[in-house]
């Protein structure tokens, strides 16, 4: 099911390794995922969120803050039924492991430049299949999934095309209006908010957008500062204002855009 990132051939399963015709070999790590980010692609020598920032995410995830999250897309693709997913920028596997429960596909594929966070996600989230992959070259056949789930993640719109099924389905999640407006007005002094526009993406059709509004009025100390250490707006934060925003224990609005996508049809989403 994966490509050699090196030539673009297909990649055979033999006794824990990859390996192309062109005798390009990777192997399996221990845990269960293989490393498809050759030194090419990178731009640095560990590239991705750092583990202070991985470890603060997983911890506010597995928590349970954003769950609502992650089950409102299994319940916007359940109509689809979907049998092969991709997760495109996964991290440590959270959505991963509710979509493979929710929707129990046949294949869920997820991958992220952060070897730390893919190792992670391959020890906690066995049933599904788990490659350090960029998401500009991604490691797949053509017409491989029926959806792809984007939260957040950055991607390059020719290869979702590419990889995608005609007729299959793109999922996005990118914060609406008023997300952390909270931990912005802490920030700067004219908040500007998020857009509220749709983006418009060739060769697909819009077919739905929902909007999920909540507040997380209940957040520990703990639970802010995973949050702070988490988002880019924490960055804005010195320690002297991060604690004083912390211990002002705020109630955080968080708002996302959940818009979905069909590939390759004129016709009317089903």
């Amino acid at each position: 099911m994966y490509l050699c990132p090196l030539c673009q051939l297909p990649l055979t399963l033999s006794s824990r390794h990859y390996q192309c015709a062109n005798k390009h070999s990777f192997d399996v790590a221990k845990e269960g995922y293989v490393n498809l980010l050759p030194v090419q692609q990178k731009k640095s020598l560990d590239p991705g969120d750092n583990s202070e920032m991985m470890q603060a995410r997983r911890a506010f995830l597995e928590a349970g803050w954003y769950q609502r999250v992650a089950e409102e897309v299994a319940t916007m693709l359940q109509p689809a039924n979907p049998q092969q997913i991709l997760d495109l920028g996964c991290g440590e596997g959270y959505y991963s492991g509710i979509l493979q429960r929710q929707l129990a596909p046949k294949q869920l594929y997820g991958i992220d430049i952060s070897k730390a966070a893919i190792r992670y996600a391959a020890k906690h989230y066995p049933n599904a299949t788990f490659a350090v992959a960029s998401a500009y070259q991604l490691p797949f056949a053509a017409d491989q999934f029926d959806a792809i789930v984007r939260i957040y993640a950055p991607s390059l719109l020719s290869e979702l095309q590419r990889v995608l099924n005609v007729g299959g389905y793109l999922l996005t999640v990118t914060p609406a209006p008023a997300h952390l407006v909270q931990i912005k007005q802490a920030i700067y002094p004219h908040v500007k908010l998020h857009s509220d526009a749709i983006e418009q993406l060739a060769g697909f059709q819009h077919c739905e957008r929902k909007q999920l509004r909540f507040t997380l009025d209940q957040l520990t100390a703990a639970d802010l500062d995973h949050l702070l250490t988490m988002v880019p707006l924490g960055w804005k934060f010195n320690a002297a204002t991060k604690t004083q925003f912390i211990e002002s224990k705020p109630a955080i609005e968080c708002d996302f855009y959940l818009d979905l996508y069909q590939l390759g049809t004129k016709q009317p989403c089903p």
